[in-house]
């Protein structure tokens, strides 16, 4: 299966917003803020608002899965009560409490249980709805059935399987009183996924992330929320709102109705209802939220908070440090022999530039950070540096390259916030309900699971991976190549990825000459034509005659010449782009896996854009969920060089450019497809799609066959 480009810094936002939503980051730093909303109908879900009302939520249906009706029924009292005001729901809460107190088996519970009959049940059962009378004489042979006895009238009662049916439903209604949506990144993944699966089903071929998709999207759904009688009339809805509704959650006609009906008519609201009945594996989620923060910089990969690492005792500066012989200390540190000094919860090492802390019980891992070491910028001296160490100068290469990345004037490292994982606890939440009901995932948690150096084997030989085996220098030197980039320091990338492997370029020679593009739109920029042609005749000239695909690029770039703006020229650089193309590949050398998510967002929104051709129209949610942003990949200069790229670089490095029949329009959105639906009229589509329960694609060339006919 192909793959799209994706807008790697739209999905940055989305992932840092749904992280923050979730509380899952240490938000003490500001962070970028999210990409403008596309033009739409529909306004995306407030992001963080709702976040204690989906605590609340959870806490609820937990305490039902749990049996434990009173504490659910409580928390609604302090909280929602006007959803108890639906005697059908308070009916199905009651009738629930009846049979887990009979469940207990107690004497003393049994008479719980009667008068839970007499005062709650059975008044509620006489006004809930038309059949609960019915059902309330029908529970009454829990009385007298067992609830081990499989073949007795009342099963389905006693079978705990009614504890999730009612947990569920009270989820779904409780999320649309409350409003307390999933962010809108949750969202998306959803629906992408769900689109995903059907098209892969649909086409049958097999899902190239089914092993990922099948774990994160649960197949059982929740519930649907229904209606009280005082809200069954409602008027007409349009037949392109629910024939939109329908297709787009995988709803029948009426089901799509039904949902209208409950939002009110509000579309978005209605989707966004049935879109929240499907659930992820939030464990999962969480898991591959932080491989992904971590693999871009987002999160340091060291889970200690700054406060244990300042009362580990360390005092930087001290003399309390090891330094390994043969090594040198900057002249900013104070002088220190050689030798260990150790402290009660780990010891310093110095190796060169590489500074870590290991605690001799493998309980946390420490990368110093914020220290007195003197820094440079790639184009300063490194005189102040002194390397004492015998493993010769590329070995010193890869320190310095080390040096300034881990140094605090980069910022980039400064700006990565602390992973806190997930910690579901509310003020209001019941004593008896805290212990074994929830269900922590804490960063240590996370790292024990997580293997996110997933070190393979790269297919070349690299001297880098031999000399480093740590995984922060790997991860350090990756994100340092990707920040440079970013800046558009092209002749640093250059400098310094040819001093650690001098290999790379010749086998990705695409990420070169667009290095070299950069370079020269810069020299353009700054008005020094005289260099700008140096550039192109030493280096881009010769990569384009060597490679043909890259004449073409060669001469739109030589075309800057005729108007050198630096603010235009720096607007159409696709810097992050190329930085993200430029951090797979380096991350690929040095044996650092790419984030499972990445694979899915980018295997996902391909099937999305391939089903809507398929559909042969646009997709109405696409704009409420950000897909459409993350789909605006605008490369510019570096457009024409994509097939090439994909095979040089790596195979999944493809996103950072469009081919022409995949570029998007300038506003964003799709472009037109052309299709024989266009000779059809949109009611006649509509009305095959209604009465013949048809998907669109199918009820399109149905209508071709008869000339648009429907009524033939």
């Amino acid at each position: 299966m192909d793959s799209a480009p994706v807008n790697w810094e739209a999905l940055d936002a989305l992932v840092i917003e749904f992280a923050k939503s979730e509380h899952l980051i240490d938000d003490s730093v500001s962070s970028s803020p999210p990409p403008s909303p596309s033009p739409s109908s529909c306004s995306p879900p407030p992001p963080s608002s709702s976040y204690r009302s989906r605590l609340l939520i959870r806490q609820i249906r937990r305490s039902l899965e749990l049996g434990d009706v009173d504490s659910a029924t409580d928390l609604l009292r302090a909280h929602a009560p006007s959803v108890l005001d639906d005697h059908r729901l308070l009916f199905r809460l009651q009738k629930q409490k009846f049979i887990e107190l009979l469940r207990r088996g107690t004497a003393e519970d049994r008479d719980s249980a009667i008068d839970c009959l007499r005062t709650a049940l059975a008044p509620c059962a006489l006004d809930a709805y038309p059949e609960a009378y019915e059902e309330f004489k029908h529970v009454l042979l829990a009385f007298i059935y067992d609830k081990d006895d499989q073949t007795s009238p009342v099963a389905n009662e006693w079978s705990e399987t009614r504890r999730f049916d009612i947990a569920g439903f009270l989820s779904s209604v409780l999320r649309a009183h409350l409003h307390a949506y999933d962010p809108v990144f949750s969202m998306a993944l959803r629906y992408l996924i769900s689109i995903h699966n059907g098209f892969c089903f649909r086409q049958g071929f097999p899902s190239p992330i089914a092993d990922l998709t099948v774990r994160l999207l649960l197949e059982e759904r929740e519930p649907a929320a229904t209606l009280q009688e005082s809200l069954y009339e409602a008027p007409p809805f349009d037949e392109v709102d629910i024939q939109a509704l329908a297709h787009a959650v995988e709803l029948t006609r009426q089901g799509a109705v039904d949902s209208l009906r409950f939002a009110k008519g509000d579309l978005c609201r209605a989707f966004q209802n049935e879109l929240s009945r499907m659930r992820l594996d939030a464990s999962m989620l969480d898991e591959l939220v932080y491989e992904y923060c971590v693999y871009r910089g987002i999160v340091g990969s060291d889970l200690v908070p700054p406060s244990e690492s300042s009362a580990s005792g360390m005092q930087f500066g001290s003399g309390q440090l090891k330094v390994e012989p043969g090594c040198c200390v900057s002249r900013n540190w104070s002088e220190v022999d050689s030798g260990t000094s150790k402290h009660s919860d780990g010891e310093v090492s110095i190796n060169n530039s590489h500074m870590e802390c290991s605690p001799e019980n493998n309980a946390n891992v420490l990368s110093i950070q914020n220290t007195d070491i003197e820094e440079r910028y790639p184009s300063e001296p490194s005189s102040n540096y002194e390397d004492c160490s015998t493993s010769g100068t590329h070995h010193h290469e890869i320190s310095k390259v080390l040096q300034r990345n881990r140094s605090p004037r980069t910022g980039e490292r400064n700006k990565r916030k602390r992973w806190r994982g997930r910690h579901e606890e509310l003020d209001f939440i019941p004593e008896v309900l805290s212990g074994n009901s929830k269900q922590e995932l804490s960063a240590t948690t996370l790292l024990d699971s997580i293997d996110i150096s997933k070190e393979e084997q790269p297919s070349k030989k690299l001297s880098t991976v031999d000399i480093m085996g740590s995984r922060e220098d790997k991860y350090e030197i990756m994100l340092g190549m990707k920040e440079l980039a970013g800046r558009g320091m092209a002749d640093e990338v250059v400098e310094e990825i040819n001093a650690i492997d001098p290999d790379f370029f010749a086998q990705n020679h695409v990420l070169l000459f667009q290095l070299k593009q950069v370079e020269f739109l810069k020299l353009v920029g700054s008005g020094d034509h005289s260099g700008a042609l140096k550039v192109a005749s030493s280096h881009l000239g010769p990569l384009a005659a060597s490679d043909s695909t890259l004449l073409k690029p060669l001469k739109e770039t030589l075309l800057a010449l005729l108007r050198p703006n630096e603010e235009a020229l720096r607007e159409g650089l696709p810097l992050f782009t190329l930085a993200t193309s430029l951090q797979v590949a380096v991350g690929k050398r040095l044996g650092i896996e790419e984030p499972q998510l990445m694979k899915i967002i980018r295997a996902t929104l391909y099937t999305h854009g391939e089903w809507f051709k398929l559909q042969m129209c646009k997709d109405s949610f696409e704009g409420l969920l950000k897909i459409d942003t993350l789909k605006e990949v605008k490369t510019h200069l570096l457009a024409d060089a994509d097939a090439k790229n994909a095979d040089t670089c790596t195979h999944d490095s493809s996103q950072v450019t469009v081919s022409s029949n995949s570029r998007m329009q300038e506003d964003g959105e799709s472009p037109p497809q052309v299709s024989p639906g266009d000779a059809c009229d949109e009611n006649a589509v509509l009305k095959v799609m209604e009465f013949l329960a048809m998907p669109r694609a199918d009820a399109i060339h149905l209508l071709a066959q008869y000339n648009g006919n429907a009524e033939t």
